[in-house]
């Protein structure tokens, strides 16, 4: 749900240096609906705090003092965080949706979250922003004849947005953290069981890296049949892609088992 532009007070406290608030609470006092909050999350654009007891995370009072003194604010921030769909999309580069579908599945734009709609079918969003940077970056895409190597990417009916998207979600969860072990357990997030098997032999590895899992993106359906296309999105599929995530594991790991013979622990410190 959108939620229109309004004034919002949004500066210190006395006596509340060190107050935290829950993410609604947050997302109130910033202005932002639910889905753009969470977007702004998942960017890095709002920075949480340590988590509750619960597993909630919490949102500093300094942290949004310092999104509310940001030139603009609240109007820039919610146009940063701005996505919508391939239709809008193609109209906001003034190209038909056809081509728009055709730069994305070659991989010209890359989407930053999707829905599931009713027909268990694939929704993709992109970021309005990038959009227009692309359309001022790329004004030869937008008409003419396609490039030679995106015309054999359509020979072959490919389509790079999972890819992609997939790519950018594991990138933006690894900003996140700079534990190894939590790094290794996103890397580890999108390799299949048999992949994740032959990556990491020692089962009780796998058992902690399974349970330092990050959750299921904003907008993952509850749904089982929805929840199942959503979850084959989670996971890496080409077999070059494969590759590299087992490869990145096995690096992140490394550093992860360095750690452990250091503190004399397995798991995060």
């Amino acid at each position: 749900m959108e939620v229109k532009s309004r004034t919002v007070a949004v500066g210190p406290v006395a006596g509340r240096p060190s107050e935290v608030l829950s993410g609604g609470r947050a997302a109130e006092e910033l202005g932002l609906g639910r889905s753009e909050f969470a977007r702004a999350v998942q960017l890095g654009l709002v920075r949480a705090g340590p988590c509750a007891p619960s597993g909630a995370p919490r949102f500093a009072r300094a942290e949004l003092d310092r999104i509310g003194a940001a030139e603009g604010f609240p109007d820039a921030l919610r146009e940063q965080v701005r996505t919508v769909g391939a239709a809008d999309a193609a109209e906001l580069v003034k190209i038909s949706p056809g081509r728009f579908t055709r730069l994305a599945r070659c991989g010209r734009v890359t989407p930053v979250g999707y829905r599931i709609n009713r027909y268990r079918t694939v929704v993709w969003l992109y970021l309005a922003s990038e959009l227009a940077d692309f359309a001022r970056r790329e004004p030869g895409l937008l008409s003419g004849s396609a490039p030679p190597e995106d015309r054999e990417l359509m020979e072959r009916r490919a389509d790079l947005r999972p890819r992609r998207w997939r790519g950018r979600h594991v990138g933006l969860l690894l900003r996140r953290t700079a534990d190894p072990w939590e790094r290794a357990a996103v890397l580890a997030s999108v390799l299949p069981e048999d992949e994740l098997e032959r990556a990491v032999p020692d089962r009780a590895e796998r058992i902690l890296l399974t349970g330092l899992a990050p959750p299921p993106p904003y907008g993952h359906p509850q749904i089982p049949a929805a929840a199942a296309v959503a979850t084959a999105l989670l996971l890496a599929e080409p077999p070059d892609e494969l590759r590299w995530y087992r490869t990145s594991l096995e690096f992140a790991l490394a550093g992860a088992r360095d750690q452990s013979k250091t503190t004399g622990e397995r798991g995060p410190t």
